[in-house]
């Protein structure tokens, strides 16, 4: 993973349509089909060009090719649903390590305590405290910092996370019993150590524990993976193959 200015870029994304747009097509492709503004209102080749570099680096970029192919499908049946916002910030956490850190020290630990909101202030102190010790971003000014953690909130309303206008309030997803095998099928795709039972990921099924590993254990699931649950140890084996799996829980 690595840090860089994607937050930015992609919390000023003005046309989430451009994200569908380059699974298949780029900058020379648009061109040749009638040029930018055939496909997008984003008014410069340049702003086109930037967005697509953070798209294809931090949203569609996937380390895992079974997890490619669930979101490339996801995303040409459904376009940009909630449920592949969520996929989409599944992936992006992944790809890109501010967004996992911020995830970790701000949203999630707010999330999970209850509360309603996360405020601009709490983003500021967290990045602050990495460029102690991160030199990617040794030279972010004071107020690069602040624009990034605005940004962030936006990019978390854009991934349908947060909602409000000033005042961004947290939204609590449930995932569809279709989302939760995707999850299963993500966090195993994508975590090097079999055992997931400390597994960081794990908070991104937007449930306590507990409630998790239960819901890893329902029968009905049987049919997708295998799961080992022995307290310590979390262990969790995809049963049908990642080419096949969105086809499956979309016919179920």
């Amino acid at each position: 993973m690595q840090i860089n200015s994607d937050i930015n870029v992609l919390g000023s994304l003005p046309d989430w349509s451009l994200v569908k747009l380059f699974l298949s097509e780029n900058m020379d492709s648009l061109r040749e089909k009638g040029g930018i503004h055939s496909f997008t209102a984003i008014k410069t080749d340049k702003s086109v060009k930037r967005f697509e570099k953070a798209i294809r680096s931090t949203l569609i970029h996937c380390s895992s090719k079974g997890f490619e192919e669930i979101l490339y499908q996801s995303m040409r049946v459904e376009g940009m649903n909630a449920h592949v916002l969520i996929l989409l910030f599944w992936n992006a956490s992944a790809n890109n390590d501010l967004l996992f850190q911020l995830n970790e020290k701000v949203f999630f630990p707010a999330f999970y305590s209850g509360r309603v909101s996360v405020k601009n202030d709490e983003v500021v102190a967290c990045i602050k405290e990495l460029r102690m010790s991160r030199v990617e971003l040794k030279s972010w000014s004071d107020l690069t910092i602040t624009m990034t953690a605005s940004k962030y909130l936006t990019l978390l309303k854009k991934f349908g996370l947060m909602e409000g206008s000033m005042n961004k309030s947290i939204v609590h997803p449930h995932l569809s019993d279709g989302m939760f095998v995707l999850f299963a099928y993500w966090i195993t795709a994508i975590s090097d150590n079999s055992n997931l039972a400390n597994n960081p990921w794990l908070s991104y099924a937007f449930c306590e524990r507990q409630i998790l590993i239960d819901r890893f254990l329902q029968k009905k699931f049987a049919k997708y993976f295998n799961v080992v649950y022995t307290g310590d140890k979390l262990r969790i084996e995809t049963i049908i193959p990642y080419d096949q799996i969105y086809e499956h829980i979309s016919e179920s």
